[in-house]
Order: C-alpha cells, then structure tokens, then sequence
C-alpha cells in the first residue's frame, strides 16, 4: 500500500512504480488519519517511509511508536541525506544530492562540458531502492531467526559515495544504448494504457505479474480489504 499526505505535492508521475499496490491518502495532523495508520500498521510486516528524519516521529509514527503498534515490525527510513550531521535535517530528492556528492561536476569534466552535466537516470533513486528491498528482506530473515522488531536506515547521499567508490567505466560516453526489446509491456492503469518495464522475476510455471494495476494517488480507501 502506498500511503500519501493529501496536503502535500503529490507526484502522479509514480505510475510504473504504483504497479501492484494500493493507493491511499491519510492526513496525519487530523486524529482520524492517524487512527486509519496505526490500523493499517497493526497488520504490517514492513513500513517504508521517505520523509525528513524526525517528520513522521513528530507524528507519532516514529520507529519506536511503529514496534509498539506492531511488535516485530520492520522500518525501514529512507533520508536525503542521512540522520546525523549539519544536513541530517535537510529535504531533499535524487537530482540535489547527485550535486551534493559531485556526480554533476564528475560527469561534466568526463564530457569535457563547461557546467555540471546531470546522470541521464536517477541513479540515486534506483540504486537506494533496491539496497531498501534488500535491507527490508533481511531485516524480515533476522525477525524471524532472532525475533524483536528492526530498523533499516538508508540514505541517498550514502548511496551516491558508494556508487563514486566504485570508480567510472572506461570510455563510458561511448556504450550503446541498452536495449529493451522483449522487457515491455503495456497493461491499463489508472492513466490509460501503462507501457513498462515487464515483472522482472521468473518462475518455470506462473508468470509473474502484479495483482494490481497502477493507479493514481487516493484510490483506494485506508485499510486493508477483506481476504
């Protein structure tokens, strides 16, 4: 389920990554928004959230609040730019923090460009939500071998110095373009038709798909529907 604020900006451009999911809104400075969380929380095996650190505590939903909702719950919190330090307070999203960590100013002396020269993807984005699916599985793996409820922190900064770690392909400007022949697929969605990328898993029998089709922002009520 994906969870929005109705009084804050909402992106209705999230429709491939909507696949699957439930679309609600909960205004939590109202009492009846919070009550329609914590019910849904109760039932939870992970929450993601990717707020300011401190934004979501100030609403009573903070990490230890979430446990004592639903003991051995998994939380993982995705910041800009981590939790501590002068810019652990600080919003921000995946183009800021590329020119925080240098990646603009790397890319425009590779290109020989006059100005900073933006990635041609959201690296930053990509990269943290997958080291999230990995934190949040093995977060689950030691619920169950350990129990206790845990805590998952990552932060786009920290993933861009990880990426920069790992050094620049050799002629890099020179690769071909990916192809993605035979990885599309276009499905209905609360936009009209969705081309996308197709389901990445395989299985030897059932084909993967998502349950559920993309669909905007509040579409679906704040609870989980009937089994």
């Amino acid at each position: 389920m994906l969870v929005n604020a109705p009084h804050l900006p909402n992106i209705e451009a999230i429709a491939d990554t909507s696949r699957g999911k439930l679309s609600a809104l909960a205004d939590l400075r109202e009492p009846a928004g919070r009550e329609a969380l914590a019910a849904v929380v109760r039932d939870v095996h992970v929450f993601i959230q990717g707020y300011r650190p401190g934004g979501l505590a100030a609403l009573g939903f903070g990490p230890a609040e979430l446990a004592a909702l639903r003991p051995g719950i998994v939380v993982v919190s995705l910041s800009a730019y981590g939790e501590t330090g002068q810019w652990g307070g600080r919003r921000g999203f995946d183009s800021l923090v590329q020119s925080a960590t240098g990646f603009n100013l790397a890319e425009a002396m590779a290109a020989g460009a006059p100005e900073p020269k933006a990635l041609p993807v959201q690296i930053l984005d990509m990269a943290t939500g997958f080291l999230i699916a990995f934190g949040a599985q093995a977060a689950l793996l030691r619920q169950q071998r350990e129990g206790g409820s845990w805590r998952v922190r990552v932060s786009l900064a920290r993933t861009g110095l990880w990426l920069r770690s790992l050094g620049r392909v050799a002629n890099g400007f020179d690769a071909p373009p990916p192809d993605f022949s035979g990885l599309m697929e276009t499905t209905s969605s609360g936009w009209g038709d969705l081309t996308a990328m197709r389901h990445a898993a395989e299985f030897s029998h059932t084909p993967a798909r998502w349950r559920r089709p993309s669909v905007r922002p509040g579409t679906d009520p704040l609870a989980w529907p009937a089994p």
